[in-house]
Formats: C-alpha cells, structure tokens, sequence
C-alpha cells in the first residue's frame, strides 16, 4: 500500500542456520534496499530489523538461499513511521562517524539481552557489514548492507545478544568518500545472577516466542543456490 512507509522484517528458524536475501523492491528494475542476512541459530538470534519504504508502493522480497534442510519463517508487517527509528534515549554509544573502510566494535555486559544499531549517511549511500561475534572470530549473525540513500532509507535492526561475550562490529565496506554514521545501545536488559546464565550460547533452548510472537508466520523452504 502506498500509506505504508515503514515495515518490520523478522526471519527466524527452529534453531537451524538462516541465510537469505531481503530486498525492498521501488517500481521495475529499481532495488533502493538490500540485505544478506545469516544467522547461526535462527531461534537463539531471529533477525529483527526496520526497513523505511517512503514514496511507495514497494514491495519487500524475502528469498530462503539455504538448502533444502533449512526452512525457515518470515513476518513482514507494516509499523508506524509517526516517530524516530529506536529509542534514541538509549542509544548510549554514538552517533559516530565510520569512514569508508573503517571499522568500530561495540562491545556488551552480559546483561544485555538484546541490542539496537542505526545506520545511516548524510544521503549518500550506504554500504556496511554488521556482525555479531561471541569469542574470537566466531560469528554468530553477519548481515551485508546496502541502501542507495542512508538518510531517507537508513537502517534499523535489534540484535539478540545472548550469553557474555557479545561484540558488535560494524565495518564500511565503502569507499573513503561514502561515511557513514553509527548509533548502538542496549535494546533489553536481562537479570544473570549466575554463571551459567553468563556463558555463551551455542544451542536454541530455552529461546521460544522471540522474534515472532503469536502473529501469523510464512514459511520459506530452503532451496538451492
């Protein structure tokens, strides 16, 4: 519908990997939006994040790249554009400017939950890789960025940060002309008092109702590459 402006997108699976490709779709042969997205365990970490589609109608494309084993669930909704993307008040790290080809690592108490990130430029576009690590080297949710204009279409998403250990890294993988500026905070705190709750998480127990509540779903089977 052309009134809708904004739209929510939640993937998630029932504790297997999730790799797929979202795109927001602007009149023929036009893609202002697009997202790689892979998560580790779709359960413990659904993937959760806020795409602007002004000027519409648009359309939003969902497309499962994993295998055939690896089905997974999707909720598309529309939400209200009215207000600011996130909870600004929140937002205890940033902005800060990342020039093309830098990176900046964020990292979090294992009190932290979950975590909220917005991208955006001064309308140029915006080209990034967002990574969600727990140990070294040991990626848990990576997700490849790209908007043809950062100010009007900027990125929003919450990250599940389960466990301790949790570092958000966000690199520009554009060139030194295209900056971009990044604003980070913790969405949700959770109480740990032991150290079992402490340690990382490597399974999806435990992880039921996140990401897509009691709302109607659609299932996406896996299907080659």
């Amino acid at each position: 519908s052309p009134a809708v402006e904004r739209v929510q997108v939640v993937l998630k699976t029932e504790g297997r990997p999730l790799d797929a490709d979202v795109e927001l779709w602007a009149g023929p042969d036009n893609t202002p939006h697009k997202m790689r997205v892979y998560v580790e365990n779709g359960a413990t970490r659904p993937f959760n994040a806020v795409m602007e589609t002004p000027r519409g109608p648009n359309t939003v494309s969902v497309r499962n790249i994993g295998q055939l084993e690896f089905p997974m669930e999707a909720v598309i909704e529309a939400v209200s554009a009215a207000g600011p993307l996130g909870d600004m008040s929140r937002m205890d790290q940033g902005p800060m400017t990342i020039q093309g080809g830098a990176l900046r690592t964020y990292p979090f108490d294992p009190q932290v939950d979950s975590v909220q990130i917005l991208l955006r430029t001064d309308g140029r576009p915006l080209n990034a890789r967002i990574e969600l690590l727990q140990g070294p080297n040991n990626n848990k949710q990576v997700i490849e960025l790209y908007t043809e204009d950062g100010l009007d279409r900027p990125f929003y998403a919450i990250l599940e940060t389960p466990g301790s250990g949790n570092v958000i890294r966000i690199v520009n993988t554009a060139t030194v002309e295209f900056p971009l500026t990044c604003s980070a905070g913790a969405y949700k705190l959770g109480q740990k008092n032991s150290v079992e709750e402490m340690q990382p998480v490597i399974s999806g127990f435990g992880s039921e109702g996140r990401g897509g509540g009691d709302r109607d779903v659609f299932r996406y089977g896996g299907g080659p590459n």
